[in-house]
């Protein structure tokens, strides 16, 4: 194999990776990020999916009749990160603003991630089913009392049997999680049977995005067998989620931000998906239903996290909802790469340094695989004029000229593999590193120098994607060139100015780690060309 032919192979695989993730962006449903709005939607009626309810395990029958209009006098509690709009009726959380995101640099509107619009709804759930549940009342869900004390909201409702549930939600400083404490105090005079549950819901159609950002907007879970898994939209109307675990957690994913519902870690939750009328829903509800004696009281308690997926504070609220920050498969590689990114941010305080620092690093650690290459291919040049009489001589029988080339090979004690295998080998690094800027909330709306003002969008100005056209087509002409065919000679030339295009819409965080690392190949390049000349000539 020839190196040249292999960098056409990287190349063009590349592009095809690229361009297929570019293709699920533009056909998956993603969301838009809005600004906050008081429209409403009415919940829906029978069916697998009752837009608020989920069916019980006691009661077979779908909830009856069409619930009333959601109730529009929302109640608000906020810390200093987190501004949450809570709906009495059945005490959903139907806002979530987020108040150290705004949604344009400089501007003062925050990210919302959690809304309920004409167009869209994306809302977080708990509540009550069963026998006694109030959720399941035929009279639709509970109209709570509500209270507010700083940043606990107590809801309270009595059934007219004397069932009494009081739902307390509280904020803590500088916290994205919202923890939730259900106390069941029953007065009926007989067992109260409930079956509680949490759920995320989400309007399936939707679109997020710039170009060539290949995000996941969709369920997710995880379980005592299954750490983390994405279950899509296009999967729950395909076969419903249908999980048993002891704790776990189930979750809306989108780019940068993520809603999770974490139960009792000492519970065991039935973990389900939903689709109906357009809608999608990952809950979570008990497996057994709880029975509440006469005259005593019962408290179930969850949290909410709600904000930027930040791994710290995600794993401090459970061991692998840190996962959600998806690296994909080479995510054991992307996770150092990411401690070592925020690392040296620490120390320039600077994104846009950090990954020219960063990319400094890995390149030198990579230096001695990048020697090989270019040393291996020297050789294959200095071969070049045998391997050219070669291919003349036998120009017309392929298997022959083959033979002939293992032959020289084995003869001159050339490996031609020795310059794709180190190139091959760094690849893993580079995706994992690509991924890690792809993913990090901390690169949005953060900047570098000059005009790169905010490192997660596009560069205004289209300067980075030209110089990283420019270094490819450098690279090519220091590279020692093994190819005959003018076809792949052609495709070689073309190649850098496909990048180019390519890479106009990428984030300009993704856009210098490519210009830097091809300087950086460049530099590595010429020196190694310069002793190989060297010995070339003291030979």
């Amino acid at each position: 194999m020839e190196s040249q032919r292999l960098f056409i192979f990287v190349g063009l695989a590349l592009v095809s990776f690229l361009l297929y993730q570019e293709w699920q962006n533009m056909y998956g449903p993603q969301p838009v990020l809005s600004e906050p709005s008081v429209q409403t939607t009415t919940s829906s009626t029978n069916g697998q999916l009752q837009a608020d309810v989920p069916q019980s395990f006691t009661t077979q029958a779908d909830i009856p009749g069409t619930a009333a209009p959601i109730n529009t006098n929302l109640i608000s509690i906020e810390n200093n990160v987190l501004r949450l709009s809570i709906d009495p009726k059945g005490g959903d959380v139907v806002g979530a603003q987020l108040l150290k995101f705004p949604l344009e640099q400089g501007g003062d509107k925050p990210v919302e991630i959690l809304r309920r619009e004409r167009v869209f709804e994306y809302i977080a759930q708990s509540g009550l089913v069963g026998a006694d549940g109030p959720d399941a009342a035929k009279t639709g869900r509970p109209l709570y009392q509500a209270e507010v004390q700083g940043t606990v909201l107590t809801l309270t409702y009595t059934s007219e049997a004397g069932l009494t549930v009081i739902k307390r939600l509280s904020l803590k400083p500088d916290s994205y999680v919202l923890e939730q404490e259900i106390e069941l105090i029953n007065k009926t005079g007989q067992v109260a049977v409930v079956e509680p549950y949490l759920q995320l819901k989400q309007t399936i159609e939707g679109e997020e995005g710039s170009m060539m950002m290949p995000t996941y907007r969709g369920p997710a879970y995880s379980t005592e067998e299954v750490r983390y898994s994405k279950y899509s939209f296009d999967d729950l109307e395909d076969k419903a989620l249908n999980e048993t675990t002891q704790g776990g957690w189930i979750a809306m994913l989108q780019h940068y931000f993520v809603s999770a519902w974490v139960p009792d870690p000492n519970s065991k939750s039935q973990l389900y998906t939903s689709e109906y009328n357009g809608l999608g829903a990952i809950g979570a509800r008990a497996t057994t239903a709880l029975a509440i004696a006469p005259n005593s009281v019962e408290t179930i308690k969850a949290s909410l996290f709600i904000g930027p997926k930040d791994q710290e504070q995600l794993s401090a609220l459970s061991e692998t909802l840190n996962l959600t920050v998806d690296y994909g498969f080479l995510w054991w590689l992307a996770l150092p790469l990411h401690w070592l990114l925020t690392l040296v941010q620490g120390i320039v305080v600077n994104w846009g340094v950090a990954i020219v620092v960063v990319t400094v690093i890995v390149k030198s650690f990579l230096y001695p695989l990048t020697k090989k290459q270019y040393e291996s291919m020297g050789r294959m040049r200095v071969l070049q004029p045998k391997m050219k009489a070669l291919q003349e001589r036998y120009a017309e029988d392929k298997q022959k000229l083959q033979q002939a080339m293992m032959e020289m090979y084995k003869k001159e004690k050339v490996n031609p593999l020795g310059g794709c295998l180190p190139l091959l080998l760094q690849m893993p690094i580079f995706i994992a590193l690509y991924w890690v800027l792809l993913e990090s909330v901390e690169l949005r709306h953060a900047g570098f120098a000059l005009w790169i003002t905010d490192l997660s969008v596009k560069d205004p100005y289209y300067v980075l994607p030209v110089l990283m056209g420019a270094s490819m087509f450098l690279m090519q002409k220091l590279s020692p060139t093994t190819v005959a065919d003018p076809m792949q000679q052609k495709v070689m030339m073309f190649m850098p100015v496909m990048m180019t295009f390519l890479f106009v819409t990428f984030p300009s965080g993704l856009v210098l780690y490519w210009v830097v690392s091809n300087l950086i190949t460049i530099a590595q390049q010429w020196m190694i060309n310069k002793n190989i000349e060297k010995k070339q000539a003291a030979a």
